[in-house]
């Protein structure tokens, strides 16, 4: 299979970076006149990857919402992926996993491995624990042509003191906690050109405050949340990432659901072409 940094490239080239997220909010439901339960999400869940298609290149659904119902959630999540990837989409999965050892490789498999029931094209990773720690993902991604995408400067308030904390030893002493993160990841990547292996920087946050240049995302997929419903705009990409812009993910969800599935083609062409503007 070729490597996710090649499927991403090509999916850049044909539709941009503009990355639908399907996040089934109860309050998106209510909205759509759809009921809160495994019935209302997957009716959701289809009808947005059926409007996805042909308009984005990439869907990023946010695992949590489907989660809570349990089993049935996941049978949810595994017939939308089966959906997506008859459609061409790239698949994100918005897990954020992060652990040791056999478990993190457990969940490396669970949504990396070709032909399992919760296979994505990539998946979210949280190393509070070290990037290091991740290696089993990182290995099993490389030889199935997947992706992992690697939280090192997150759009919510909160994380801003961790994310920002200077390290004191060992060899990333000076840097920032964010700084240190993109990094190792960069490290992952052998290839010239786009790597496999990304970051999530929300768009909502200052990269200088992280420690962090946007000259250090050229060539690193960065999964940049944070567009419409928190605040940033598609039109300021290139303010907010540099020359790294031409490989961001640029992630819209609610500003874009709560319109209604009959409007999420228009909305999705309308913010493609304002990326593309950015990106030239």
């Amino acid at each position: 299979m070729p490597s996710f940094a090649a499927r991403l490239s090509a999916t850049f080239e044909e539709f941009g970076g503009v990355c639908l997220g399907i996040d089934p909010h109860p309050f998106l439901l209510e909205a759509w006149g759809l009921s809160n339960d495994v019935h209302g999400v997957r009716e959701f869940a289809l009808r947005t990857v059926d409007a996805a298609a042909g308009n984005v290149g990439m869907i990023k659904p946010q695992v949590a919402f489907f989660e809570r119902f349990g089993s049935a959630g996941y049978a949810v999540l595994e017939e939308s992926f089966a959906l997506a990837r008859s459609a061409g989409l790239l698949v994100i999965a918005d897990v954020k996993r992060g652990d040791l050892s056999s478990s993190v490789d457990a969940y490396g498999q669970a949504w990396l491995t070709p032909g399992s029931a919760l296979e994505a094209d990539a998946m979210t990773a949280v190393a509070y624990q070290g990037v290091s720690e991740l290696s089993g993902p990182v290995e099993l991604a490389r030889t199935a042509g997947k992706g992992i995408f690697v939280l090192a400067a997150t759009s919510n308030l909160a994380a801003r003191s961790i994310q920002t904390a200077r390290i004191v030893e060992g060899e990333h002493d000076g840097s920032t906690v964010a700084a240190s993160v993109v990094h190792d990841v960069r490290a992952l990547n052998s290839e010239s050109g786009l790597g496999s292996f990304g970051v999530v920087v929300g768009a909502t946050v200052n990269v200088a405050d992280y420690g962090l240049l946007a000259e250090d995302l050229i060539d690193v997929p960065v999964l940049a949340p944070g567009f419409g419903a928190q605040g940033a705009q598609v039109e300021q990409a290139r303010e907010l990432y540099g020359a790294a812009v031409a490989n961001t993910i640029v992630t819209v969800s609610r500003s874009v659901l709560q319109e209604g599935s009959s409007q999420i083609p228009s909305e999705l062409r309308s913010l493609r072409s304002q990326l593309r503007e950015q990106v030239r």
